[in-house]
């Protein structure tokens, strides 16, 4: 079992396994799924990925960039121009799709 089958796994599962692999922890129900995973991956003696960002992009660039677009999408909607206004949402929603796959773990 990877870090990544822990996080896929449902979080009764992971409190069955918790009681498994480590009978003497107690309050095991309160624990959030975060936590339980945290606990497993050092139990088993699982490596924790580390998040991937790719060079040369940043967050607040991305972000920075999505409130410029959108001003940009709100004239071309003040101006009634539609093609200007799908190709603005369409950056924006590529922009944002981006920046969501920097922060998932690699």
């Amino acid at each position: 079992m990877d870090y990544h089958e822990l996080q896929k796994t449902k979080v009764t599962d992971l409190r069955e396994l918790m009681k498994e692999k480590m009978p003497d922890q107690k309050g095991v129900v309160g624990f959030k799924k975060d936590e339980l995973i945290a606990m497993l991956a050092e139990n088993m003696g699982i490596d924790v990925p580390h998040k991937h960002v790719e060079a040369g992009l940043g967050k607040r660039k991305i972000k920075a960039g999505i409130r410029e677009m959108k001003i940009k999408r709100q004239t071309a909607l003040a101006a009634g121009d539609a093609a200007e206004l799908k190709k603005y949402r369409r950056l924006i929603h590529r922009e944002k799709r981006k920046l969501r796959r920097m922060m998932q773990l690699s």
